[in-house]
């Protein structure tokens, strides 16, 4: 959420800012009469009140004089019954507003490449040469199902399209990849792992900003209004909603594991084979409170400590900078890591495996997560960052693709042979149900 005062002192300029990401909003009707109605209504209200205190000294006086001040009390219950309409009317405007700016997106960083769209976005670097193949790639459906790690027909049947089973060595490289993540960011990257509910409450998806934009991509419980998180991001940032730091505790990072559920509302008929694009997959998230002057150093290392992930595993990616028009709800600059997938589009693509975004305080002002910078200092808004450490899936996908043999084996990357008790390869077709 943006600061009110900003709105109210800059409005034309936060108008133009929001163009640049693609956005128009109605601030002259939604706002703006909104806001002054409110004002004026307060100016009211105060006066009323103020000639109020006057009557009930003047009313004290008379009592104590023994006239008569049966008028005078009349008055003011009718000044008292204005007073009370007026409220109304005050909350009913402040009600209208805070609405309003639930709906308006984080504004672009300085540093934000302007851009409608993703073609707009600048390449920063990349890492890794793709690998030259003597054989045609598969994609890693093709590789998955022959030997046996991935059934989509059986998942299907017990769900719906965009659902997987992973068995065998399909789970236990599923499992590898989240232990060796977790494992990298908690013990040479210094993050706190934390593993949090799977179900939040509304108040915790308006405070990342899923609510309510994105209402339509989340799958909601019948019964209570409970929402299965679409990403960790949701209950890690939640972890200190209306709670104020204590000087000197910041950046606190935390990493999480966590399976994460979206509609995809809206991708119809996008990667409809395969694990890209799920309604179910995991994901290692990373989330850090930062003060406002670190949190840009604070995203480049994230964004370092997401890139290490791939170059562990040997995965060749590059990354980008988000333009304008291309960037999330709630980010004020983000960065993407797009890995190499050799059997995506015409041979071969960059595919996004992680979205690393400063929010600034916009999740914080929603979820009244403050500081102090010291003792006695007044408490400020923290700046929340987020990232995945990596998505697990799209990494399964790469490995698959990546490390695929001309005889159909996948090799499986040094990292995680440790992981998965010293094995180079998967060579043969997993027993299935």
């Amino acid at each position: 959420m943006l600061d009110i005062k900003l709105l109210r002192d800059n409005l034309a300029a936060v108008g133009a800012r929001l163009k640049d990401r693609g956005v128009t909003l109605d601030f002259h009707h939604e706002f703006r009469l909104v806001d002054e109605r409110r004002r004026r209504l307060l100016a009211e209200v105060e006066l009323l009140k103020a000639g109020r205190n006057k009557a009930s000294e003047e009313v004290g006086r008379k009592k104590r004089l023994g006239e008569p001040a049966e008028d005078l009390v009349a008055e003011m219950r009718e000044v008292g019954d204005r007073i009370k309409a007026l409220d109304q009317s005050v909350k009913e405007c402040e009600e209208q507003i805070a609405v309003f700016l639930l709906t308006v997106p984080n504004l672009p960083h300085a540093s934000v490449p302007m851009g409608a769209d993703s073609a707009g976005n600048v390449e920063i670097r990349r890492w890794g040469e793709p690998r030259r193949f003597d054989f045609s790639p598969k994609p890693h459906w093709e590789i998955g199902e022959a030997l046996g790690l991935l059934d989509f027909e059986r998942a299907a049947r017990m769900a719906q399209a965009r659902f997987a089973v992973l068995t065998g060595m399909g789970a236990r490289l599923e499992r590898a990849l989240i232990n060796f993540m977790l494992d990298l960011h908690t013990k040479e990257h210094g993050y706190t792992e934390v593993f949090p509910p799977l179900l939040v409450n509304a108040a915790a998806m308006t405070g990342t900003g899923q609510l309510p934009k994105f209402a339509d991509d989340l799958f909601k419980t019948h019964d209570e209004s409970l929402y299965l998180i679409p990403t960790a991001e949701v209950p890690v940032t939640n972890l200190y909603r209306d709670e104020i730091l204590a000087p000197g505790t910041l950046p606190r990072s935390f990493v999480a594991f966590t399976p994460c559920f979206r509609r995809e509302a809206g991708s119809y008929g996008k990667d409809t084979r395969g694990l890209i694009r799920q309604h179910q997959f995991n994901k290692v998230e990373l989330v850090t409170f930062a003060e406002p002057a670190h949190s840009y150093d604070v995203l480049e290392q994230m964004v370092r400590n997401a890139e290490t992930v791939l170059q562990r595993l040997g995965l060749p990616h590059r990354t980008v900078v988000l333009c304008t028009g291309d960037m999330g709800f709630s980010a004020a600059k983000t960065y993407d890591l797009e890995v190499w997938l050799p059997a995506q589009g015409e041979g071969g693509a960059y595919r996004e495996i992680s979205s690393v975004s400063n929010c600034e305080a916009f999740q914080a002002r929603r979820a009244n997560i403050r500081y102090r910078s010291a003792p006695k200092a007044p408490p400020e808004y923290v700046h929340t960052l987020n990232g995945s450490g990596v998505a697990v899936g799209r990494t399964f996908v790469a490995i698959l693709e990546n490390y695929q043999q001309a005889d159909g084996s996948v090799l499986i990357p040094e990292a995680l042979r440790p992981y998965m008790d010293g094995l180079e390869r998967i060579a043969n077709r997993q027993p299935r149900a």
